[in-house]
């Protein structure tokens, strides 16, 4: 047992996958990644580097000497610095060249470009995982009327798939929005101190097409297409406040999807999934708490107000560099990403292992839709010659002494057993039944389903087949 605080998010909620991409390891090793990368175009484009002091480079790309770097880190109080000489140490036919040209923004802004570009295809990896099984699920129960709500009170039905639909819709928005950002992804690249490139200038004689030349070839090296145009020393905060932006969009959909089935299964109509030996209550030994959506709503609401960082920071960046961005950044961008890493672990998870009961679905519904279906039973018997304006008094009588039954006694919804036994209304029990089938009061959802799937999730999850396949497991 540790003694000193560890972040939950190691501890109990976020896959090894995300946490190793925020790992020291990864930011470390990316940066002696920019650093081959650029020597390389730097020789390419003709400074005296040699292939030598390249392949020295690399061969210590990822054999890193971080108890020299610790050492120099407390000496200078820098820690690109200290890492520039601690690479130096293992490389020292290279070590005139490492950093040249460069600032500490060359290293730390790509590579946190980098790993940010790398999580949000992990979101994206489990985003579709998810889309796949609401699909499942929508098609499973497409057919399934239940009540629908507005207001959490009863309204005209729909269907399980059909509400499913919805849960998948805004997963569908928030693919989009990820797409979006990943196609417009880009490095900083090598923009000097304030952003003028001027040291690059300087070594490269002035040669300015060199220069623009050197941003490229660092890009294309590091396996992007382009990098930013301008920037000040940094790259824009603002697309910190954007990815968060979409990680928020993400969380906000989640957070939604598990608020309606923590209702349900107040209702009883649809489980998370609770397994043979798991305690829902240390007291209540019959409890079964919906903990799994309980902590998607508590992760997506920490998300939804760490979006808020960045969009601060963004705002309140002065001229072309100010460092109070880097204590908040280190923090809220990482652990966004861990938290919607384990809000969609609890996602894959929950769907995957729903529980529907249909009997408790259909109760519901004969409380209630006596009530809703009383125009379509009216119109019927004035087909048989009732009078409009009669049957509507007396099945608004009906109605009243029925609800009265439901609400004040206690008793089961008699309403269509006073209606079959009135003679004005001319229809028998059997007629009734069948004017209150479920599936006559659920319009086109069966049909929406079927159309959503086909037209729209299907050709989504088809194109990001190789993203199929995602297996968790939950910490606790």
């Amino acid at each position: 047992m540790k003694n000193t605080y560890e972040s939950p998010f190691n501890s109990r909620y976020a896959s090894k996958e995300m946490q190793e991409l925020f790992s020291p390891d990864m930011k470390f090793k990316t940066w002696r990644k920019l650093w081959i990368a650029l020597a390389e175009a730097e020789k390419e484009l003709g400074l005296n580097i040699t292939d030598e002091q390249i392949e020295e480079l690399k061969k210590f790309q990822d054999d890193i000497n971080y108890d020299v770097a610790a050492k120099r880190e407390a000496e200078v109080r820098h820690d690109v610095m200290a890492h520039v000489f601690a690479y130096g140490e293992q490389c020292p036919k290279a070590k005139p060249i490492i950093h040249l040209g460069a600032t500490s923004c060359y290293v730390g802004d790509n590579t946190d470009i980098i790993i940010m570009t790398e999580a949000l295809k992990l979101v994206k990896k489990k985003i579709i995982n998810v889309m796949n099984l609401l699909a499942n699920f929508a098609m499973e129960y497409k057919d399934l009327p239940t009540l629908a709500f507005t207001h959490f009170q009863p309204a005209q039905l729909t269907t399980v798939g059909k509400r499913a639909c919805l849960w998948l819709q805004d997963l569908m928005m928030d693919l989009e929005d990820i797409d979006f950002q990943l196609s417009k992804a880009k490095l900083l690249g090598s923009k000097g101190t304030t952003g003028t490139q001027a040291s690059f200038l300087e070594l490269f004689d002035g040669n300015h097409e060199k220069v623009k030349k050197l941003d490229e070839l660092i890009a294309r090296k590091m396996g992007y297409d382009s990098v930013f145009p301008v920037s000040g020393q940094t790259y824009p905060r603002k697309l910190d406040s954007q990815i968060l932006s979409v990680l928020s969009g993400i969380a906000q959909s989640a957070y939604k999807f598990s608020n309606d089935i923590r209702l349900l299964q107040h209702l009883k109509e649809i489980e998370e999934p609770f397994e043979k030996n798991q305690i829902g209550s240390s007291a209540m030994a019959y409890k079964r708490n919906p903990m799994r959506t309980e902590r998607i709503c508590a992760l997506a609401r920490y998300v939804i107000i760490d979006a808020m960082n960045p969009a601060i920071t963004a705002s309140t960046q002065w001229f072309e560099r100010t460092l109070d961005d880097s204590a908040n950044k280190r923090i809220s961008i990482p652990e966004a990403f861990l938290a919607v890493d384990a809000i969609l672990n609890i996602y894959i998870n929950v769907v995957d292992g729903l529980v529907v009961y249909p009997k408790v679905i259909e109760q519901h519904i004969n409380n209630e839709l006596p009530f809703m279906a009383t125009e379509n039973i009216m119109m019927n018997a004035v087909k048989k010659g009732g009078d409009r304006q009669e049957l509507h008094e007396r099945i608004r009588v009906h109605s009243m002494e029925a609800a009265k039954q439901v609400k004040v006694e206690g008793k089961e919804n008699d309403l269509i057993e006073r209606i079959a036994k009135d003679e004005m209304f001319n229809l028998n029990l059997e007629e009734l039944k069948e004017i209150l089938n479920p599936h006559n009061f659920v319009g086109r959802a069966p049909q929406q389903v079927n159309e959503f799937i086909k037209e729209y999730i299907e050709p989504v999850l088809k194109a990001n087949h190789d993203l199929l396949g995602v297996t968790v497991e939950l910490k606790v």
